[in-house]
């Protein structure tokens, strides 16, 4: 059987209109960058797997180095990365004919490699599988479209838009607003139904030229290889136009965050929503997912939450949860129900910034609620009214966020111990950089104050 019969139909409809020129073999690193090789059509038909160092998972966000090679030193050794053909895609905006394949990282006796993202997300469904349950997420991506920023040191500012003014603020759900945007919005449209990808819609969000993108709900896996390759296509589209596609948590002072919240719904082995009792109420298993949330969920703040930037999201009546509690159709909350009829009863986890590696953030989200249905954990007392009134629950940045990822050891057993202890390592290296470097705040208030 050809390769070419394994890939999805959309990738096959492409390359009925395109000759294949070149195939992108890819991985996502621990921040959810694509790393990878360009191979030539004809090398790619014939060849199985490739390699890539182990190192590239030891790698911070600015292209430095975690020391995390374990004893054997720093001796990058190959991996072996292997094809997932089911997630073949088109790259629309190549000008020759170009694949993109998501590849899975083993080490060269055949085992998983245990710290790359992918396989943390697959660990953890696999535990479901295990149960008799089939996890089903949907996730929602926000972000900003920004004016071309080349310069560091000069503020992100929103693009500008068909009529010639900046992309306007507090203008939520606005069809106007949107339609500002409207030719970049088309082409992720385009290059979206290219690649096989189905939008569920687009909305105008609060802030300054920033959109939010839900996907229709599926498999954890498939869902977040959706948005790893929709970062880069809207990224794309955003450049063809003269803009940036930005998903830091918080890239404008005084605008809300870009959040990736994650909704969840558990399917048991006859295909129920484990939700739901037989007679529409909810379940002791709903109840426990809850609970595994509040519960765990400050231990993997580092994953959902992982640079410096996420936790100026968490800011109190700025649209970004503060805290744990949950409610029934309440965006205040850290942890929302929303309205939905009984088979369709799902979980929502506000927490995420969209900075976030998706397969990282699932994985976490996962795991906690896993660990709530597993050991019997009860939520608090529903919240109602405005959760901004209540205590604050989020660690106060990175690093006290790290502590308690390092400290989470049954989460370890889920995640996978040499994922936490890579991971741990990668995030404090790139944390101790970003404390090398003197911010406009402290030149301004510090250089001749103190």
């Amino acid at each position: 059987m050809s390769w070419i019969d394994e890939i999805p139909e959309a990738a096959r409809l492409y390359l009925d209109q395109h000759r294949l020129d070149e195939v992108e073999c890819v991985i996502a690193d621990l921040p959810g960058i694509a790393r990878g090789k360009a191979v030539p059509a004809a090398k790619w038909e014939r060849q199985q797997f490739f390699h890539l160092p182990n190192s590239i998972f030891f790698q911070t966000i600015t292209g430095d180095w975690g020391e995390a090679a374990g004893p054997e030193g720093f001796v990058e050794p190959d991996m072996v990365l292997r094809p997932d053909l089911a997630t073949t895609t088109a790259a629309p905006w190549a000008a020759d004919g170009t694949l993109q394949v998501i590849h899975d990282a083993y080490d060269q006796k055949g085992r998983p490699v245990g710290c790359s993202p992918r396989n943390v997300l697959k660990r953890v469904v696999d535990l479901y599988k295990a149960e008799g349950w089939t996890p089903v997420i949907a996730p929602e991506m926000e972000f900003y479209l920004v004016g071309r920023n080349v310069d560091p040191a000069k503020a992100i500012e929103p693009m500008l838009g068909r009529t010639g003014r900046p992309a306007a603020a507090r203008q939520a759900y606005s069809m106007t607003a949107v339609d500002e945007y409207g030719p970049v919005i088309d082409d992720i449209y385009e290059y979206a139904e290219i690649q096989g990808f189905e939008i569920d819609g687009i909305t105008q969000e609060g802030g300054a030229g920033q959109l939010e993108i839900n996907l229709r709900h599926g498999d954890p896996v498939k869902l977040a290889d959706e948005v790893f390759f929709f970062k880069r296509l809207i990224r794309e589209a955003a450049l063809k136009h003269d803009c940036f596609a930005t998903f830091m948590a918080k890239p404008i002072e005084g605008e809300p965050g870009s959040a990736m919240h994650v909704h969840h719904s558990i399917i048991d082995a006859k295909g129920r929503n484990l939700f739901t009792g037989p007679q529409g109420g909810e379940t002791d298993a709903f109840f426990n997912f809850i609970g595994g949330l509040q519960e765990h969920m400050p231990s993997v703040i580092a994953m959902i939450a992982p640079y410096v930037n996420s936790f100026r999201r968490y800011v109190r009546d700025h649209a970004a949860p503060i805290n744990l509690e949950w409610g029934r159709d309440n965006r205040t909350t850290g942890i929302r129900v929303p309205i939905s009829p009984p088979q369709a009863r799902r979980v929502e986890n506000r927490l995420a910034g969209m900075d976030c590696n998706p397969y990282l953030c699932i994985a976490a989200s996962l795991a906690c609620g896993y660990l709530g249905m597993k050991n019997e954990i009860w939520p608090d007392k529903r919240f109602r009214g405005d959760a901004y009134e209540a205590a604050d629950e989020i660690p106060q940045g990175l690093y006290a966020a790290l502590d308690l990822f390092d400290s989470a050891k049954e989460l370890h057993e889920v995640l996978g111990p040499e994922f936490v202890r890579v991971y741990s390592i990668v995030k404090r290296a790139e944390y101790n950089e970003f404390l090398q470097v003197i911010s406009p705040w402290e030149r301004q208030h510090l250089l001749l104050n103190v």
